[in-house]
């Protein structure tokens, strides 16, 4: 156990009495329980999952965890974004209130962002706030999701409308349950990392770029730093904005659209980095609208997302009206407009305030 300790890499997330580490390797799951010792935590845990990671990886956890000397039970959710709402987390509330969790208690999320959001969202209200640790699974959850404190739950009317700003105490990242990854979710992360490169990094989008084959081929070894760089991008933005009164909103490309998308289909249709993709897209084409993106780095966006399999064309069955109605729901929509991540090179993005409907239909109509 000391090699894989010794192969971890530690990307920390600086957030004055809030700051954490990222703790990202290959093969840690079962070194979990020891780290968990570090945070101060009561002795009473619970772990939340779903019924396919838990089968692949609870025992682990659980065993690691109980070795460690913490009583820990489990509470399973159905697999899915449509049951990530209020419903269930009442569910989690009265799981743990019959466990007996209190105030040095703590949860522990295992598996990708869905169970990630919900389980942080219990956290945040449970006795007015307990910790919570982030083990993802998913390639999304690890580079996006799991960092940076947004907890919440969908409405009908909305992703992500009921939520809190709740740092983890802790994530743990082990790349090896990626191995276990459907090829879907797969590319669905693989969007995520690419916003990275184009809000924040032209080198790590070219690098994106370049080796498609061998970040495609999925060994674990290739994905250890695309997830650091990935990390450290967002813990750079985290720390600098917590509560996205500024910076931390370019972590919002490509969701403006995507997720009116998610919304519009039911949250069933497409995975989050796969509408987040189409977002990205449709976010360039309004960015060339507005003659603030040259096209031919509109052609690059389009290169990469094809290159990755990932979609970027707004579905023909789609009625745009009803995607902008969706969008004026937004969180980020501001005094009666759209405010939306607009690219203006690789590797740079700012924040524009859209109140002209016209640019917008015409933007996803260009992209359809």
């Amino acid at each position: 156990m000391a090699k894989r300790m010794a192969e971890m890499e530690i990307v920390p997330v600086s957030l004055g009495s809030r700051s954490y580490d990222i703790a990202i390797g290959h093969g840690i799951l079962d070194a979990v329980g020891q780290r968990l010792k570090d945070c101060g935590f009561g002795k009473t845990l619970a772990l939340i999952s779903n019924p396919t990671v838990f089968n692949l990886y609870g025992e682990r956890v659980l065993d690691s965890v109980r070795e460690a000397g913490f009583k820990c039970s489990y509470v399973l959710l159905p697999d899915g974004e449509e049951y990530k709402d209020l419903n269930w987390v009442n569910y989690i509330l009265s799981e743990i209130l019959k466990e007996g969790l209190d105030r040095k208690s703590a949860l522990i999320a295992l598996g990708g962002g869905v169970i990630g959001d919900i389980t942080g969202f219990a956290a945040s209200v449970y006795m007015r706030g307990i910790g919570y640790v982030q083990i993802p699974t998913t390639l999304l959850a690890q580079v996006d999701s799991s960092v940076g404190g947004k907890t919440g739950v969908n409405h009908a009317l909305g992703k992500n409308m009921i939520g809190t700003f709740y740092q983890p105490r802790l994530v743990w990242i082990d790349i090896e349950t990626l191995s276990t990854l459907p090829w879907k979710q797969r590319l669905s992360g693989l969007a995520e990392v690419i916003k990275y490169g184009v809000i924040r990094d032209t080198d790590f989008f070219q690098y994106l770029m370049t080796k498609t084959d061998e970040l495609l081929s999925f060994i674990p070894d290739n994905l250890v730093y695309i997830i650091k760089r990935s990390c450290q991008i967002k813990a750079e933005v985290v720390s600098e904005d917590e509560t996205e009164s500024g910076l931390r909103a370019i972590l919002n490309y490509g969701h403006t659209v995507g997720h009116a998308i998610e919304a519009i289909t039911g949250y069933r249709r497409f995975l989050h980095g796969e509408a987040v993709a189409i977002g990205m897209y449709t976010a360039a084409c309004l960015a060339v609208e507005l003659a603030i993106l040259e096209p031919q780095k509109l052609t690059l966006l389009k290169n990469i997302l094809e290159l990755y399999h990932l979609p970027f064309r707004v579905p023909s069955d789609i009625n745009h009206h009803q995607l902008l109605e969706l969008m004026y729901h937004d969180k980020k929509a501001v005094s009666g407009g759209l405010r939306f991540v607009l690219p203006t090179e690789i590797g740079s993005v700012k924040l524009v305030s859209v109140d002209n409907e016209g640019y917008i239909l015409e933007s996803l109509q260009k992209a359809r």
